[in-house]
Order: C-alpha cells, then sequence, then structure tokens
C-alpha cells in the first residue's frame, strides 16, 4: 500500500479544510444533468417485479413523488429490458418525464437492449463480463491481458450502442461481487475494487465515450470510503477525465441502523466535496430512501460560507487504509480500548434509578441488581445535576469541576474541565480527568496535556463544517505527537431525531473512518426548553445513534449488524419481513454480522464481510453461508430461519436471549 501514499497535491479532493466540490465533467441523463456545476442528484431503485408493469410505473411514480430524480429499475434477462420499454411509455403517458435507469449484472444482451430504451445503464464490472466461483488463479502478465481483451469484446458492442444513442452508463462495483480475477490480481481490497471500474473505463476512453458515471459500493463503510477516496485519486494520476461519482453503501439495512450507516459512508464523502449524485439503500420500500438522501445533500447547500479553518498542508495519515491513531491507555480510554460513550443527562434534574433506562442500564427492584442491554453507555454526564444514588457496576459519572471538587465521592466519579479550570486548578482526580475545549483551542491545550496521564480531551467546535474542524484539531495532535484520547462532542439544538441521527453519523463517523476519536458524546448543551420526558427521549436517541455510529464506523461491535440489501426486482423473497423475523430471532447475539440478501448478485461477496448469510436462490428458496462457504442449498424458505441459527449454534456463537425487566 506505500505506492499509494502521495503528498497532499495528489490527495483525494480539492482541500481537507475548506468546503469545495470536486468539479466534474456533466453527464447528461435524459432531462438531468449529474455532475459539473449541477445539483447533487437524488436517486432510487424500485423493488416491483420488472414485468409487473403498473406495479413498477406507480411504485416510480411515489418514488418520484418523494424527491426521486432517477428511477433505478432491474432488467436481469432480455425480457425485463425489452418491457422497460412499456414502463417508460405508462409514465411518460400519465406526465411523468424521470429519466430511467436498467440496472443490468450478468446479462450483456439485455444491456445493449436496455440502452436502446432507457437513459441510463447501470453496469457491474465484477459479473457482466465474469463469474465468481471463489477461485484464485495465477495470472501472467500476458494471460491476465488476455483476459482484458475477452472482456473488452464483451463490453465494446454496449459502449458503442450508449454512443449512438446518448445513453449514459453508470460503471458501478461492488465490494461484495468483485470478480475471481480482480480477487486474484489485486485482492479484496480498494485498490481491486477500483481497478475493476478502472478496467472497463478505459474501453469507454478508448471509444471515446464519456458518458460515464462512477461508483464504488461496499456495505463496510471503512472499505467504501477508501475506495472512492482512491478512485478519484486514480483517476486524476491516470489522466482521466473527473468523471461523476455515484455514492451508496450498499446494504446498509432498516430503520435508524440504515440511516446511520449511509450517512457514515456518504456523508463522510460529502464533508470533502465529493459525490454528483446520491442512493440510499434501506431494507424499506423505496419511497422512503430519497427523503434520507436529500437530508444528507440539503446539508451541503451553503457549507462553502463555513468560518474559515486553517489550511493542512500535510496530511499525517493514509486514507486510503485504517489506521487508528495510536494514543496512550488512560483509565479505559486509548490503547487497546474500544472508543467510549458518554450520555449527556445534564439537563434532567434529580434523575432516579428508574430514568436510567434510556441510557441502556435498568434496575431490577425485585432483585436488587442492575443489568444492561447492548447500548449501556460507559459514562453519564451529568454537569451540574449529580447522580444521588450509586450507579451500577462499570458505568461512571462526569462533573463539572465545580460540582466534582465538592464532591463527597471524588474517586468514582471525575470533574470536566473548562481550559481556564485546568490551567490554574490544583486539585485533579488521580486516574482520570476531562478537559473541554474548542478545536479552535487546540494549539493552547497540547502544552498544558505534555506529560499528563491523566486527562482525555473532549473536542468540540461550533463551526458549521464541523467534521473537517475537528479532523484539522487531530492533525494538530498528529503533528505535535500528542498521545492524549480524544472524545467527540457534538450537539445539534432543536433538530428532529432524523437531522440528528443523520448528522451525528457524518461529523462523527467520519473522523472514525480515519481511525480518529477515543469516544462520542451527543450533547443537550444548546437544547431548548424541554418537558422531562422529552429530554429523557432526546437521552435514548443520542445514547442510541452513539452506539449506532461506533458500530456503522466499525470501530465498536455492541449489537448484531444485519447486512441487508434494499430489495429490488430480482428480490426472491419479501426482504422486510424476512429481515424483521430474521431480528427479532437473533438481535441479542452481540457483534455477530448476517448479511440477507434477496439474491444471489450480491450474496456470496457480501457474505464474506459477514459472519452467517441467508440468500434468495431460488423462488422460495434459500441458501445459507457461513462467511463465504456456503452451508446449505435450497432450504425452503419456511425453515430456513430454523437452519441459519443451527448453523449459528453449530458454530458456537449462538447464545440464549436474556429477558430484562
Amino acid at each position: 500500500m506505500e505506492s499509494l501514499i502521495k503528498s497532499l497535491d495528489s490527495l483525494y479532493c480539492d482541500s481537507l479544510s475548506r468546503y469545495s466540490r470536486r468539479k466534474t465533467i456533466p453527464v447528461r441523463v435524459g432531462d438531468i444533468t449529474i455532475g459539473g456545476d449541477n445539483h447533487i442528484v437524488v436517486q432510487s431503485m424500485t423493488t416491483i417485479d420488472t414485468m409487473d408493469t403498473i406495479g413498477s410505473v406507480e411504485q416510480a411514480i411515489r418514488m418520484i413523488e418523494s424527491g426521486c430524480e432517477l428511477v433505478r429499475i432491474t432488467a436481469p434477462s432480455i425480457k425485463e429490458a425489452e418491457n422497460l420499454r412499456n414502463i417508460k411509455a405508462e409514465l411518460r403517458k400519465r406526465g411523468y418525464q424521470t429519466p430511467l435507469v436498467a440496472d443490468i449484472h450478468f446479462t450483456p444482451n439485455a444491456a445493449e437492449l436496455a440502452a436502446q430504451i432507457v437513459e441510463k445503464v447501470r453496469i457491474n464490472p465484477g459479473n457482466y463480463a465474469d463469474k465468481k466461483k471463489f477461485e484464485v488463479i495465477d495470472y501472467t502478465d500476458a494471460s491476465y491481458a488476455e483476459e482484458l481483451d475477452r472482456i473488452r469484446d464483451r463490453f465494446l458492442p454496449l459502449v458503442k450502442i450508449c454512443k449512438e444513442n446518448g445513453t449514459a452508463m453508470r460503471i458501478g462495483t461492488n465490494h461484495g461481487s468483485l470478480s475471481d480475477r480482480i480477487m486474484s490480481r489485486y485482492g479484496d481490497t480498494p485498490l481491486g475494487m477500483v481497478e475493476s471500474a478502472l478496467e472497463f473505463l478505459r474501453i469507454c476512453e478508448d471509444e471515446n465515450y464519456h458518458e460515464i458515471v462512477i461508483s464504488m459500493k461496499s456495505s463496510n463503510t471503512q472499505v467504501m470510503v477508501q475506495a472512492y477516496r482512491l478512485l478519484v485519486q486514480k483517476l486524476d494520476e491516470g489522466g482521466f477525465k473527473p468523471y461523476p461519482l455515484h455514492l451508496g453503501v450498499t446494504e446498509a439495512g432498516e430503520a435508524e441502523d440504515g440511516r446511520i450507516k449511509s450517512a457514515v459512508g456518504i456523508g463522510t464523502l460529502l464533508e470533502d466535496g465529493l459525490g454528483d449524485t446520491v442512493r440510499v439503500s434501506l431494507t424499506e420500500d423505496p419511497e422512503f430512501e430519497a427523503p434520507v438522501a436529500k437530508a444528507l445533500i440539503d446539508r451541503y447547500t451553503d457549507r462553502k460560507n463555513h468560518t474559515p479553518i486553517a489550511e493542512i498542508d500535510h496530511y499525517p495519515i493514509t486514507p486510503f487504509e485504517y489506521n487508528k491513531r495510536h494514543v496512550s491507555e488512560i483509565y479505559n480510554f486509548g490503547g487497546h480500548n474500544v472508543p467510549r460513550v458518554i450520555t449527556d443527562i445534564s439537563k434532567i434534574e434529580k434523575i432516579t434509578d428508574r430514568e436510567m433506562k434510556a441510557v441502556g442500564h435498568f434496575y431490577l427492584p425485585e432483585l436488587d441488581k442492575w443489568k444492561m442491554n447492548d447500548q449501556g453507555c460507559d459514562f453519564v454526564y451529568s454537569g451540574v445535576n449529580p447522580i444521588p444514588f450509586m450507579l451500577p457496576n462499570g458505568m461512571k459519572e462526569i462533573q463539572d469541576f465545580s460540582v466534582w471538587q465538592n464532591t463527597t465521592d471524588a474517586i468514582n466519579k471525575f470533574p470536566l474541565f473548562t481550559l481556564g479550570e485546568y490551567k490554574v486548578a490544583g486539585h485533579f482526580h488521580s486516574e482520570l480527568n476531562f478537559l473541554e475545549i474548542f478545536d479552535t483551542e487546540i494549539d493552547l491545550a497540547i502544552p498544558v496535556l505534555v506529560g499528563r496521564k491523566d486527562t482525555v480531551l473532549m473536542l468540540k467546535t461550533d463551526n458549521t463544517h464541523t467534521m473537517p474542524a475537528l479532523r484539522r484539531a487531530f492533525v494538530s495532535l498528529l503533528e505535535a505527537k500528542s498521545e492524549v484520547p480524544v472524545v467527540v462532542k457534538v450537539s445539534y439544538p432543536d433538530q428532529s431525531a432524523d437531522s440528528t441521527t443523520l448528522y451525528a453519523a457524518t461529523d462523527v463517523g467520519g473522523l472514525l473512518i480515519d481511525g480518529l476519536g477515543d469516544g462520542i458524546m451527543i450533547s443537550l448543551e444548546k437544547e431548548a426548553k424541554y418537558t422531562r420526558l422529552e429530554i429523557l427521549d432526546q437521552i435514548k436517541l443520542h445514547n442510541s445513534v452513539s452506539f449506532g455510529v461506533l458500530q456503522a464506523a466499525r470501530t465498536r461491535m455492541s449489537k448484531t449488524e444485519y447486512i441487508s440489501c434494499p430489495s429490488c426486482g430480482r428480490t426472491l423473497f419479501d426482504l422486510q419481513e424476512t429481515t424483521a423475523m430474521i431480528r427479532k430471532r437473533t438481535d441479542h447475539l452481540k457483534g455477530v454480522k448476517i448479511g440477507i440478501m434477496g439474491c444471489i448478485v450480491n450474496g456470496p461477496g457480501e457474505m464474506a464481510d459477514a459472519d452467517y448469510g441467508y440468500v434468495g436462490s431460488g423462488k422460495g428458496k434459500i441458501t445459507l453461508y457461513k462467511g463465504k462457504e456456503v452451508m446449505k442449498k435450497s432450504v425452503p424458505s419456511e425453515k430456513a430461519v430454523d437452519e441459519l441459527i443451527n448453523i449459528i449454534k453449530e458454530d458456537g456463537m449462538w447464545n440464549e436471549p436474556e429477558t430484562i425487566g
């Protein structure tokens, strides 16, 4: 990977400090233009069988009316590709001019037909001309060149048809469906994903065809972000045109988890000005996807007017691979510890043990003991409202220094200092203190922390360009060779729960992706006056989102992760119903990753990133995986969940769920 480490002059974005959207060539898709100076385009994908013309049209209309500007429809064979003509005609008859995109995987002939009907085709270089059998092949340069010639022969007809018909194309690499050829040559890496797309792109450029959008999707947010960054650098380095980027996280899942995972991946890239069209892939009806994508995009409407941030002349992080920042271990922060969750309860006066449910801790009076669920926070911040009872074992309390210095229990409670307090304080906790600063105070804080082995930084910013402002402070720490652990503190006053979820996932998740951050706290400090119950709802949300962000960034696995696809016309069972059923039976398996795929397109590949997999292989038939190994084929769907659980049990990863009061 050493060859990937470049100077800032050839980094993946215009600036790491100043918001600047990457300048790309414009690509025309019907009446919509992607890239150039145009707005970021929202798109989604139908889930109805493509042969159901009216069903597809009516679902497409619901998507369009929810904000979708491009509608993608699967065309797995010639008959579906041909029926795109009827779907398009019916939409136009009803007054909808929204461009259509044909989604193609294994069938070049379907792509060639679709390209003559719709405004854009999406092809997956991993399976357009290759098949995936998980074989390792030892290529010589000559034999690999022969493979590229074979791909050219297979792909060239589509390029010529697109060029003749003015049809745009997306070259969409999926981490889960890299070909055996790419895997053998480059491995299961972001570089392999990029090279998979570039092989097809070179053929397009040789034919002087440039109506192209590129994507690098993965269900692993770290891999996804690294691949897009590397793609931008390789396009620049190789003398390619700056093609627009389509952003998306595959198999993000549903509900809060799906939104958080999408925001961690997509939001991290949008922060650095990357992305020209977005699709949020949720295991929900597709009309629920566009509003989430739009909420992510709208955050950048006026972003360029943010308060200036000091430029980063040299980025001391390799942005194409994950390396956690090296920090000292202080109490249970830093070192080899997972990032910690601190939940702000400081707006609750006289909190009781009953209300600790909001932070994942349950007191059972009949047993006189505490229980904790998978979202039991590590610390609570009480500010100036100290907790009047003994906390459960393992959870600790942080108080403002003004309160802590007078507490009767200065051992089991920890102080939070301002920079001014810290400089003049004559009394500290012997093991753990918190120093809260703004990003703009980092150069003042670094000298006072030299030699201290008892302090964790609490880092916040009031800059609207939140993630880069915080990142700049981390760069200062790295440049000073400071190894102090850092908790990232963010606040989203007076916003909806959905906005808080998406913004926290972007701002903190973007840092975690680069190995920055040893904890998270979503603050209540600027919240308006709420009732006690409303504040408790906020606390519960913040606690849940904090754990979700850490999990989505792959830095702390605290609950079962479901890598579930959003469904499409290829899906062979009801994904939403099945996901809910599997979740109900398995959501107590802390840290286990379960893939739920509607068809074989990404199934085997994404299974490699999951511990266990449930993949549709025929009508009413399921194939079950352990990793990428097939365990059972053609299992009747009514028995498949039980069989999946048996596989987990046989693997020694099962435990019985425990009921908590």
